[in-house]
């Protein structure tokens, strides 16, 4: 033997003495399933994880395989394929979804609570506390918020400086809807002058969506309604929905809001009036339209420095339960359970969950951070928007995680789109909805 191996040969003794036998990291694969617009700035949903996992490799001390699967299917069958592969226990170890879904696959058995395992990790720590509610089921937490959201009335700027709005009058607006100063009833009274002054053309004053979505439960909490009692059981307040329904039907009847709004296209007309800044006056919508509008619809005028002297956002303001509000639809993680690593996935989770990851996904995709200390980090500071919206989620509600949710849903909207049409009546469309709901649900929903 020469020197140079005996050499090579004394040092491997010494190591192996003093740390052992050196053993192979093991290989743990995981894989991510995610939904993502990725030419919309979505995609760091799942490339998020990409970015962490040499950090979370180090700090398990084990080598990850990861899968990452991002499209941007529809929804529905989005979901539905989450169903089928956890049937076929082909189940990712990690599922992005709505909140919503928390209710059904926590019931199903297709997650797993993971309450046991927040301690663990700092970072969840710094979520925006309101967030929590909405990954809870039956008291439990299944999932970990990744994006946020508020639901906001957008105002033209532009349009109440026309009306003869000073300066201070349109900065202030926002506090003034916060601090209730401003009301629903306020702002359709402003719409209505625009209209009787020719600034707007009649039906312009207040747009809102054209579809079902959960946007229109913020009308019934405004009215102080509550769709589940303390019990988590499905509460249908006839008191408060007749209430919507007469506030809704009362919109196109006044002129303020357009009889043909339910089903009004998206993408064709809503979009390109409510983003010009110069035909709507005030439009309900939510804050990752700013990012659209911006690159799609207002580019040529400038995108962003186009609409940030243009178009201002405010809460909800409030009706009669008199409270300004919003509402979030976080989308979440969640662990399957089907997972052979629910730890290692944790790990994962917790490594994105963090300013600059977050920051990655909540700048390019106009959604709302998650975190308490993003509002202090440079970039979402530096986002105008973004940082001066993040105060909605001290406002904010959201839809119960109850299975039987769509039931109630549904039902809802059958009444909003008879109500606002002029088909029925309030009172025959809250009947409607009523007879709908008991038909589906029976006695599992409290009538009041």
């Amino acid at each position: 033997m020469n020197r140079r191996w005996s050499v090579v040969l004394i040092i491997s003794l010494f190591l192996i003495s003093v740390f052992g036998v050196a053993q192979a990291q093991e290989t743990i694969p995981v894989t991510i399933r995610c939904k993502a617009n990725v030419q919309g700035g979505e995609g760091w949903r799942c490339d998020n994880f990409a970015e962490v996992e040499s950090q979370v490799e180090a700090d398990l001390g084990v080598t990850l395989d990861l899968t990452l699967i991002q499209d941007d299917i529809d929804w529905g069958d989005y979901k539905q394929e989450f169903v089928l592969a956890s049937e076929a226990n082909e189940a990712p170890d990690i599922i992005l979804s709505g909140h919503e879904d928390i209710g059904a696959w926590a019931a199903s058995g297709l997650i797993i609570p993971i309450e046991d395992k927040l301690a663990d990790y700092p970072q969840f720590e710094d979520v925006v506390p309101n967030l929590w509610e909405s990954m809870k089921y039956q008291g439990l937490i299944y999932g970990v918020p990744q994006d946020a959201e508020a639901r906001p009335i957008f105002y033209s700027k532009l349009l109440l400086r026309d009306l003869g709005w000073s300066e201070e009058d349109i900065d202030s607006l926002p506090q003034r809807v916060a601090d209730g100063e401003y009301t629903f009833a306020d702002m359709l009274a402003t719409a209505q002058e625009a209209i009787d002054a020719g600034v707007i053309e009649e039906g312009n004053g207040y747009w809102h969506r054209g579809s079902n979505g959960f946007d229109w439960l913020m009308y019934y909490f405004g009215e102080g309604g509550q769709i589940t009692d303390e019990q988590g059981n499905l509460v249908w307040d006839s008191a408060a929905i007749l209430k919507v329904y007469e506030l809704l039907a009362s919109l196109p009847e006044t002129g303020v809001t357009r009889p043909d709004m339910i089903g009004l296209s998206g993408s064709e007309v809503w979009h390109p009036a409510v983003a010009s800044a110069d035909q709507v006056l005030f439009a309900q919508g939510g804050t990752w339209n700013w990012g659209s509008w911006a690159k799609q619809y207002v580019a040529d005028r400038g995108g962003n420095d186009y609409l940030l002297p243009n178009i201002g956002l405010m809460l909800f303001p409030a009706l009669d339960a008199g409270t300004a509000l919003t509402l979030t639809h976080p989308l979440v993680y969640m662990v399957s359970s089907q997972s052979e690593n629910p730890d290692v996935a944790m790990a994962l989770i917790a490594a994105v969950t963090t300013p600059d990851a977050n920051n990655r996904h909540a700048i390019d995709s106009f959604h709302l951070g998650i975190l308490k200390s993003q509002v202090e980090s440079e970039a979402y500071k530096n986002d105008p928007v973004l940082s001066n919206a993040h105060y909605m989620l001290d406002y904010t509600t959201g839809a119960p995680n109850n299975p039987d949710l769509p039931a109630w849903q549904n039902a809802y909207w059958v009444g909003i789109q008879a109500a606002e049409t002029g088909a029925n009546t309030p009172q025959e469309a809250l009947d409607l909805a009523t007879a709908q709901l008991k038909n589906e649900m029976g006695d599992k929903v409290i009538y009041k």
